[in-house]
């Protein structure tokens, strides 16, 4: 075996070991950069009967409103999660929701069920939901059934 032979059996160890790491490093410096990502109602959505998914990807938020709680469940954790009321004159009410159990619940008393307590009733919403820097966003409407 020659010297160039065993030089590269030396170092390609380590250059497959620092390429590793600096991938590791660059995809986690990416993850936390900040982006804005706008997520889709799913179907019909009714925060009162517990029927309303958002959704962008493989990012899932179920957004509901029991007993004047309003609370937003996600597939992902939440860093944070901020709720809007969105009145007919488009001005928004918002609320910051707290964390309920683990950062997938998200949860804070708002008027949303007295908006919407009758059937077909209509109301604009927006949520703001915070991973490591991504911002997902979404705008829509609740009607109950």
């Amino acid at each position: 075996m020659n010297r160039h032979t065993k030089t590269a059996l030396f170092v390609a160890p380590i250059l497959i070991l620092g390429g590793y790491i600096l991938s590791d490093m660059y995809l986690e410096n990416k993850a936390h950069e900040n982006k804005v990502i706008q997520i889709q109602q799913e179907g019909h959505c009714d925060v009162i009967n517990q029927r309303c998914i958002l959704k962008a990807e493989e990012f899932e938020v179920n957004v509901t409103h029991e007993n004047g709680i309003t609370t937003v469940n996600s597939t992902y954790p939440l860093d944070t999660a901020t709720f809007f009321i969105v009145d007919q004159s488009d001005k928004a009410q918002y609320y910051r929701l707290g964390m309920k159990d683990s950062p997938y619940y998200w949860k804070r008393e708002t008027p949303l069920g007295k908006l919407v307590a009758n059937k077909g009733d209509k109301y604009k919403l927006r949520l703001i939901a915070e991973i490591k820097g991504g911002k997902y966003i979404a705008e829509f409407y609740t009607q109950t059934l």
